[in-house]
């Protein structure tokens, strides 16, 4: 399979594509021995690619699964100096990203990876991959407020819906409820926001799924490798979604 130059140097984890076009215009990579100066050269697996007269190392794509725990960012760094995703990947020498985030609070399912084409396929809205969340609300909805979150609530400048919404249980004394909510859409503290916006607080928040994918056998803070076949049923799923 082709892809183009810049990208497969990028993916090989020694500078960000947009410099590696930089590097390509300005005459300081070659392909099989050639200098190349132009952006849409394509490269195969077994063409030679050197970058300042060095040889480049193809960066293995690897897929995690990982059980997000509350208090950490959805992020490869931070410029406040709080615990990240990627700090529980120490013994994991690939570069990884999380696919989509978890906000702050908010704790479960993410997936992580080293695949840019794999990310957005997962995340891009037209691909409509299930979330499933379980909320846990200060307060009780009706079956009124939940019917909006179907239908679409305005928050700010967006329209955010959810596939499905149900009740599973009220504690009508401590006067809070466990709420499941499977989305579509993938907005900026969506579920938090819906809630607000029927004016029931959310006091805790977790995915439990995407896809097919579950948080079985694993205790927040803890990963595992996705199968080659849970990937490409990931990469069939959303494929089939699209059609």
């Amino acid at each position: 399979m082709l892809e183009r130059l810049q990208k497969v140097i990028a993916q090989s984890g020694i500078t960000s594509r947009r410099k590696a076009e930089k590097l390509i215009e300005e005459g300081k990579v070659k392909v099989n021995g050639k200098v190349v100066t132009e952006l849409g050269v394509k490269v195969s697996n077994v063409d030679k690619i050197e970058v300042n007269n060095v040889p480049i190392e193809k960066e293995r794509f690897v897929y995690y699964l990982f059980y997000k725990p509350r208090g950490v960012i959805s992020a490869v760094s931070d410029d406040k100096d709080r615990k990240t995703v990627t700090d529980y990947f120490g013994n994991v020498n690939e570069r990884l990203f999380p696919v989509g985030r978890l906000d702050y609070d908010t704790s479960g399912l993410l997936l992580m990876t080293n695949d840019g084409d794999f990310m957005n396929l997962l995340i891009h809205p037209r691909y409509q991959m299930d979330k499933e969340y379980i909320v846990k609300t200060k307060g009780i909805p009706s079956k009124e407020d939940l019917v909006k979150f179907k239908k679409g609530i305005r928050s700010e400048q967006d329209i955010l819906k959810a596939k499905q919404v149900k009740i599973m249980s009220v504690d009508k004394g401590k006067q809070t409820a466990i709420v499941k909510v499977i989305l579509h859409q993938g907005k900026n503290r969506q579920v938090r926001r819906m809630f607000d916006a029927i004016h029931t607080p959310v006091s805790k928040l977790r995915r439990e799924r995407f896809a097919f994918l579950t948080l079985e056998g694993l205790k927040p803070g803890e990963h595992r490798k996705l199968t080659p076949h849970e990937v490409n049923q990931l990469k069939k799923l959303a494929k089939k979604i699209v059609k």
